[in-house]
């Protein structure tokens, strides 16, 4: 179980693991090309990729996609909206390569953190490093110009670009895969 050592390096120790943990926790196979949800979905899971890349993307209504961030092995991630109540998912995600994941009942993981110290210690720390992940994206969109923001995911995501379709790294990057095409000539010389 991947999520485990990610769950004991957030809590600073070694996590228990609750007796009840194989109903609430399944591994998803997930073909190239293939959606696990689509915007407006109830979807109150966390996953953790063990294998494979993935895009969270908005859809436009004209029918371009915007690639809100590139999530690979070892990553985290949900849709915030879709954890609570009836919430729904904001984005879609979908396969850029073949990809495992381990997919956790949301819900369940408070109540467990509710009742354990580690639990909500991993927990907290997890939201942390997810909302420093997106603060840090959106000062680079904000910030960068369009070369600065591909070295910053070249250097954050080693390999990674090589695995991403151009035109997807492109909607992540906020630029045209002619730009990003100009932007990799520009610095292989």
């Amino acid at each position: 179980m991947l999520s485990w050592p990610l769950l004991c390096k957030l809590a600073g120790d070694e996590v228990a693991l609750p007796d009840d943990l194989a109903q609430h926790l399944r591994i998803v196979c997930l073909p190239k090309g293939q959606t696990l949800f689509e915007a407006g979905q109830v979807h109150p899971y966390l996953y953790v990729v063990r294998r494979g890349c993935l895009k969270l993307v908005y859809r436009a209504l004209n029918g371009d996609d915007w690639v809100q961030e590139l999530v690979s092995e070892g990553d985290f991630f949900c849709s915030l909206t879709a954890l609570h109540g009836q919430g729904v998912t904001s984005f879609a995600c979908e396969a850029l390569e073949a990809c495992e994941l381990e997919c956790i009942d949301y819900v369940w993981m408070e109540e467990i953190a509710a009742q354990h110290a580690l639990w909500q210690r991993a927990l907290l720390r997890g939201w942390q490093a997810f909302a420093a992940r997106k603060e840090l994206r959106e000062r680079d969109l904000l910030t960068l110009s369009p070369t600065q923001r591909y070295q910053a995911f070249v250097d954050g995501h080693p390999g990674l670009a090589q695995r991403v379709p151009q035109k997807d790294l492109a909607r992540f990057l906020g630029i045209t895969p002619v730009s990003l095409s100009r932007i990799r000539g520009r610095l292989k010389d």
